[in-house]
């Protein structure tokens, strides 16, 4: 019997697609779990899978690696896509695409299957990331293949085939979440409709600035090489960081989003996100930039912006394209040392103070009341030479 990697959250949909593998592919099925520091992996998953018929059951505490390796090397470029989503789902997938290849080497199969949908952009990245790290990957996408479409199908398939799912999980939200530890996205289901705010109790960490703290609070972060090493004086690895900026942001009401984005198939779809310690780390970087790269280097950077999330969206991770963006703005980033202060407050980021060693900032030149920097004439030069870059001057 083949084997098959199931990437596995344990919920409704990859409970039935492991009894799918097995009835309808004749295949034995390994799980793998990624937790990528979204708390809420129950204890029993082993457990559960086995008793749906699993032969093993992988579960990979990621969240350092995730932090490190794909969130921060992400943040060095400031990335944003489409001027508001934070990419916190896109930038997980080639991590667990990475994960699902190298246990398929393993356990001696390259055969992998998940759960994404048959609209989204999941599959693309999932699909693009594995056959980049191993062109002989097979990919099995069961909501491409079967005929259910609905959870009411998926409940009738468990009762059919005597699955032990509750009752409860017919009751789950009715939209699409997704979560890890740099955000929660929620999608689909009631949230189709634009005309109506998402309901409140979505939202599972971000306070509403109603009831956030009614106390400001400031914080400092510092950076080295483009990452935050440390908060309030205090080093902390990677994943700690960002845990520590999400408690902030959670507090503070910083990071809800409610955007409509254009999917890599060309449709366009409503996406809420909780991106707390994102939000935080963005702003805070971007202060420490503004003293440490030249205009023309920021200019440059903000450029690439765009082309950089794009390829993270539409799962090009691994493609030879990001490596080389990814060299530039490494090699910009090693400048990018100092210290930010910010205040946190009903929703706001607020700067206080920034400082670095790198600073490109002189006082004295920048100052109305000191002479230096440009002189008079520099300054005419200046305005001549850009007046040239005008085709054409209208005389009338």
């Amino acid at each position: 019997m083949k084997k098959v990697i199931l990437a596995y959250s344990g919920g409704l949909d990859t409970s039935v697609i492991l009894k799918w593998l097995q009835e309808e592919k004749n295949l034995e099925v390994i799980t793998y779990t990624a937790d990528m520091g979204q708390g809420d992996i129950p204890d029993n998953l082993e457990e559960r899978a086995k008793t749906f018929g699993a032969s093993k059951a992988i579960i990979d505490d990621l969240s350092e690696e995730f932090v490190k390796d794909y969130v921060f090397p992400m943040f060095r470029c400031n990335t944003v896509f489409e001027g508001e989503y934070l990419l916190g789902t896109a930038i997980a997938r080639p991590l667990i695409a990475k994960k699902l290849v190298e246990a398929g080497k393993k356990e001696g199969t390259n055969i992998i299957s998940h759960g994404a949908t048959g609209k989204g952009n999941d599959q693309i990245r999932f699909e693009i990331g594995a056959q980049a790290l191993n062109k002989n990957i097979e990919v099995i996408a069961p909501w491409r293949e079967w005929e259910m479409t609905s959870r009411t199908d998926l409940m009738s398939y468990c009762k059919k085939h005597q699955i032990p799912v509750s009752d409860s999980k017919a009751e789950e939200p009715p939209f699409s979440m997704d979560e890890n530890l740099l955000h929660i996205s929620y999608e689909g289901g009631v949230l189709e409709d634009l005309t109506k705010a998402p309901p409140e109790d979505m939202w599972q960490n971000v306070k509403s600035i109603e009831e956030a703290s009614e106390l400001p609070e400031e914080i400092q972060i510092s950076f080295r090489g483009g990452d935050p090493i440390s908060i309030n004086g205090e080093d902390l690895s990677p994943a700690k960081i960002l845990r520590k900026l999400n408690d902030y942001g959670c507090k503070h009401g910083i990071g809800r989003i409610d955007i409509v984005e254009s999917r890599a198939t060309g449709m366009k779809s409503r996406g809420c996100y909780e991106t707390p310690g994102g939000t935080i780390l963005l702003k805070a970087r971007r202060a420490i930039e503004s003293l440490t790269l030249s205009g023309e280097s920021i200019k440059t950077k903000d450029s690439l912006i765009p082309i950089y999330a794009a390829l993270i969206y539409e799962g090009l991770w691994w493609s030879d394209e990001r490596r080389r963006l990814q060299t530039l703005i490494d090699e910009s980033s090693k400048v990018v040392n100092g210290t930010v202060r910010i205040k946190l407050f009903k929703g706001n980021i607020i700067y206080i103070s920034k400082e670095s060693n790198n600073s490109l900032y002189d006082e004295n030149k920048s100052s109305f009341e000191e002479e230096g920097g440009f002189s008079n004439e520099d300054m005419k030069k200046y305005i001549r030479e850009n007046i040239l870059r005008y085709s054409e001057i209208n005389s009338d």
